[in-house]
């Protein structure tokens, strides 16, 4: 077969793009002795194509018209096809494999236009130039979906692989629970054999030693009464051998003897009633009742749900106190698991919560008392199983119990700068303020060292005592050693406790209004409220508002309990260890109060999420608090 001519216009020979072809979308052509010999090459009809990457043409489907233009169009509008089976069945009449070279002819010494090469369409009814591009889209979509379903098949093929993996695991377990179960189910049964061995021989020796002593009592009789018998055999002779003498003179004597000696005899002094009975009837045993126990004998049921009882379920005084009962009556219920876990969400327990469920194992009875909480969050979470020897039933309903209390932290913004704040603990630090007064000195270029005299407390003019209108508030500084808490107190009744260290000099608790002064003193202002304990110089405790001081007639404790009722107009302060009443601050809250402490060289610790105590509520409810109240200081 002849190679086909291909019209070349060597004169008007576009330049070889620098690089190849892929990026400006033009086959890769050489130039050389005046003509262009391209890659792109015909085959036959029905032709194999070649694993090489084609060059198509998107100008063939003009060769009818001018010779030369629509081959330049043809060259310049040629792209290149993606390399895979369906382009080239969708393209047969392109080949690169290596056949010789086509000749070249010239333009002018072509007399009519040269046929299109076989295997090549020649009408554009046939491969339409704009059908390339959706080809290679569909080609695209495919390869996707493609990519997308084996990406499903390589996930699916994990998960069966995980799950045989499970499922074999699960046989391995299945084989040690099993094996473990059978040395248990036989472990009990040869305690119950033994226990068993142990009454046999316990009741057959009981029989024996029965046995024995009865026989023992009856040899004795027998033996008795046959030396009895012997006896009288033996007097009976003699008395027949007297009777039998001639003698009449000795007669009388051996009669005389004769009747002393039966009169003594063995046989009238034994009793003919036997001493012990041969019956053995007591001994004997009816295992019918366990035997049909033992009949009854089955595999430990999974126990029951238990029932909270919310009625008679109580938190009070930091406590929970959960009682609840079981559906239906378990004689095998060893004992009990108790879980519980803090929430701020009302209603049924979530699934997912922050805090972790704390677990109570060993409960014997059907309710429990939890001590000693500290609610630092508004409700409670508590479920119950029940469980035997050998398996723990499901847990109960779930409940969610309220509850209530004063939680609050120190805000370390308004502290003094002497303070070093800790969440709820707070340490007086005398080089505090001197550091911070030393850095901004440097910073300000003036380099001079603190000093008593040129410390904050000395330094700082004091400012009008003017409540501060700002949402917040600066912090206190002079010799107000003070930090407030983080929560007001607008409403109900709320009660806190701290515990100071009993070596500080100077210590105070109480409320006050945020309005404050950053200058101002608890107790030495109307907006605020202060137990006070001085241990410098001379010691002195003392209840203090409006710069008014009352000296309390009360053992100094080392822990403070604080009740304040905003409603009520009430401020109370109590030992916290035994809950005596110290004082009482009767007043008209005008303002939102927050919780108030200062100290100076020592250090204190609050702790807060505290409900009301019985205690406190009774004695203020009988009036203790009125009582014990300073008119003076109100």
């Amino acid at each position: 077969m002849g190679t086909q001519p291909i019209l070349v216009k060597p004169l008007q020979l576009p330049p070889p793009p620098r690089g190849g072809g892929g990026a400006s979308g033009r086959p890769r052509v050489r130039a050389s002795r005046g003509y262009l010999r391209p890659y792109l090459r015909p085959c036959a009809p029905g032709g194999a194509p070649s694993a090489m990457q084609p060059w198509a043409c998107r100008g063939h489907q003009e060769h009818t018209g001018p010779r030369v233009k629509g081959w330049e169009r043809g060259w310049e509008g040629a792209r290149r096809i993606p390399s895979t089976p369906p382009t080239f069945a969708q393209y047969p009449g392109y080949n690169l494999d290596p056949t010789p070279t086509p000749s070249i002819q010239t333009a002018d010494q072509v007399s009519r236009p040269p046929p299109c090469p076989r295997g090549r369409p020649t009408s554009s009814a046939q491969v339409p130039p704009q059908t390339l591009r959706p080809q290679k889209r569909d080609l695209s979509e495919a390869w996707e979906a493609l990519r997308k379903i084996i990406t499903t098949l390589a996930v699916k093929n994990e998960e069966i692989q995980s799950f045989i993996y499970s499922l074999k695991q699960m046989l391995l377990n299945m084989e040690a629970n099993s094996a473990k179960v059978q040395e248990d189910l036989e472990a009990e049964f040869q305690s119950l054999f033994s226990l068993l061995e142990e009454l046999k021989e316990g009741m057959l020796m009981k029989i024996k030693q029965d046995r024995a002593s009865r026989t023992y009592e009856l040899q004795n009789q027998l033996a008795a009464c046959t030396r009895a018998l012997e006896s009288s055999e033996e007097l009976l002779e003699t008395a027949n051998q007297t009777l039998q003498a001639t003698d009449s003179e000795n007669f009388p004597q051996a009669a005389k003897q004769l009747k002393d000696g039966v009169t003594m005899a063995p046989a009238f002094r034994l009793s003919l009633k036997a001493k012990v009975s041969d019956n053995m009837s007591h001994l004997m045993v009816d295992f019918a009742q366990e035997r049909r126990m033992l009949q009854a004998l089955k595999f430990l049921p999974v126990p029951s749900a238990p029932m909270i009882d919310l009625a008679e379920s109580l938190v009070a005084d930091n406590c929970v106190t959960l009682v609840w009962r079981m559906p239906d009556e378990d004689n095998k219920i060893d004992h009990y698991v108790l879980e519980y876990r803090r929430t701020n969400f009302e209603g049924p327990p979530r699934l997912k919560e922050d805090q972790p469920w704390m677990v109570v194992e060993g409960i014997r009875q059907t309710e429990y008392t939890l001590t000693g909480l500290k609610f630092d969050m508004k409700y409670m979470n508590f479920r119950v199983k029940a469980c035997n020897k050998a398996v723990a039933g499901e847990f109960s309903e779930p409940v969610t119990l309220e509850t209530p209390a004063f939680m609050f932290r120190l805000d370390a913004s308004t502290s003094h700068q002497n303070l070093r704040v800790d969440d709820l603990s707070v340490e007086w630090d005398a080089m505090g303020g001197k550091v911070q007064d030393i850095k901004a000195r440097e910073k300000d270029g003036k380099g001079r060292t603190a000093s008593p005299v040129n410390s904050p407390a000395r330094g700082t003019p004091s400012p009008k005592r003017i409540p501060s209108g700002r949402g917040g508030r600066d912090r206190f500084t002079a010799e107000s050693y003070t930090v407030l808490g983080d929560t007001l107190i607008d409403g109900g009744e709320h009660y806190w406790e701290v515990h100071y260290e009993p070596d500080s000099k100077a210590f105070g608790v109480g409320v006050a209004y945020r309005s404050l002064g950053r200058f101002e003193q608890l107790g030495k202002t109307a907006a605020s409220w202060c137990l006070h304990i001085n241990n410098w110089l001379q010691v002195s405790f003392t209840a203090k508002h409006a710069n008014k001081a009352k000296v309390l007639d009360a053992p100094v404790p080392d822990c403070l309990g604080v009740h304040c009722d905003f409603h009520q107009g009430l401020l109370s302060f109590y030992n916290a260890r035994t809950k005596q009443l110290l004082h009482t601050f009767k007043a008209k809250f005008t303002q939102p109060l927050l919780p108030a402490f200062t100290v100076w060289c020592g250090s204190f610790h609050v702790t807060t999420g505290l409900q009301v105590p019985s205690s406190v509520r009774c004695l203020q409810k009988r009036g203790s608090a009125t009582s014990s109240s300073n008119t003076s200081l109100t």
